[in-house]
Parts: structure tokens; C-alpha cells; sequence
């Protein structure tokens, strides 16, 4: 009997009966920690593949993600990208194969692994290596925490131009003090901006 969740492959040889293969593809180890990490942020989450519909809304289902549509042509992937782009949504895409290339390139952040075909990885903004999807969302993190220090660099710059400069143009420190504490802003945004590495070590 036809399974529409499973793929086939049939074996036919001169003199004997066509044998019939079945195929499932198996999710990696992580990717339903990996789905609920973003959904926990408040992150939908949407699978396009071009993979029949009913293979793609139970790999949906079973990693609980918002949103499954299969049967995709590579247009498809791209037009639907552009559409949520159109809306205001940031995408991330992570693809693996042939087909992915042009939504890895339409999106505004794209990954792939090393086992992707070199035109999908060539079309990616980032490359990480083995099978684990772990290092999707350590990037993930990564990036928001910069946005964090940033914020941070910029009001404590804004800080100092707006304490420190009145400060020595009214005469209330003398330019050695004012000098010290332009040095001392330096090393101390130099410092904030630090923490990004021991969070990505961590």
C-alpha cells in the first residue's frame, strides 16, 4: 500500500518480482531543542520543502513547528521569504539543499552545514560544521547579545560626551582629569565589548 509519509524506491531485475524499498528520513538529534529554543523567545518558526505535504506536516508536528508547508518549488521558498520580509519579519534560513540555495540567499541571515551541496553553502551567510543544529541557535544568541552591547557601548560614549566634555570646557576639571577620563571611557567600552566572548565560551 501507498504511505505518503514515507519515500520508495523500487528494485526491478530481469526474471524476478520489483522489490520495494521504503525511506524516512531522521530528524536531527537536536532539532526539536533547537525548535523550542526560538519558539520559547517568542520566535515562529516555519518549515518550507519541497518534500511531498504529508511528509512535511509530520516532520512539522512532531518538532512542534508553527508552521509546515511541503511540496515547495525553490520560487515558492523565495516568494514566501520575500513575503514575510514584506511584513517586517527578520528571517533566519537554514537549508541544506540544492533547492534552498535562492531562499538562503533571499533571507536575511542564512546557515547552512558542511554536508549541504557547495552551491547552497556558497549561498549561505554562515557555515557550521557537523550535524548537530545546535550552532544555530549559539549564533542566534550570539548576535542578540551584541545587539545588547552595543546598546550599552553607545550610552556609555553618549555618557561621557555629555558629563565629562561640559565638565572640562566650564573649567570644573583640568585636562589631565578629562584626558584620564576619555582614556578610562575607552577601556571601559573596550571591556563591555569583551563579555561577548565569554558568553560565546560559554
Amino acid at each position: 500500500p501507498s504511505d505518503d509519509t514515507t519515500m520508495e524506491l523500487w528494485l526491478a531485475r530481469e526474471g524476478a518480482a520489483p522489490v520495494r524499498f521504503l525511506f524516512r528520513d531522521q530528524l536531527r538529534d537536536d532539532a526539536a531543542a533547537v525548535i523550542h529554543t526560538f519558539q520559547h523567545a517568542g520566535i515562529s518558526t516555519l518549515l518550507l520543502s519541497g518534500d511531498r505535504a504529508a511528509i512535511t506536516r509530520q516532520v512539522g508536528a512532531e518538532l512542534g513547528i508553527n508552521e509546515a508547508h511541503g511540496d515547495m518549488t525553490p520560487l515558492q521558498k523565495t516568494e514566501r521569504i520575500a513575503a514575510l520580509k514584506e511584513a517586517g519579519a527578520k528571517v533566519l534560513m537554514v537549508g541544506d539543499g540544492l533547492n534552498d540555495a535562492p531562499s538562503l540567499a533571499a533571507a536575511h541571515v542564512s546557515m547552512s552545514p558542511t554536508s549541504a551541496m557547495d552551491i547552497t553553502q556558497n549561498a549561505a551567510d554562515i557555515v557550521f560544521q557537523g550535524k548537530a543544529l545546535g550552532a544555530v541557535t549559539r549564533v542566534w544568541k550570539v548576535a542578540t547579545f551584541s545587539q545588547v552591547l552595543v546598546r550599552e557601548n553607545f550610552l556609555l560614549a553618549i555618557g561621557y560626551n555629555v558629563i565629562a566634555i561640559p565638565m572640562a570646557v566650564a573649567g570644573y576639571v583640568t585636562p589631565l582629569v578629562a584626558a584620564i577620563a576619555m582614556s578610562s571611557s575607552s577601556l571601559l567600552v573596550i571591556a563591555n565589548a569583551m563579555r561577548l566572548n565569554l558568553r560565546r565560551n560559554a
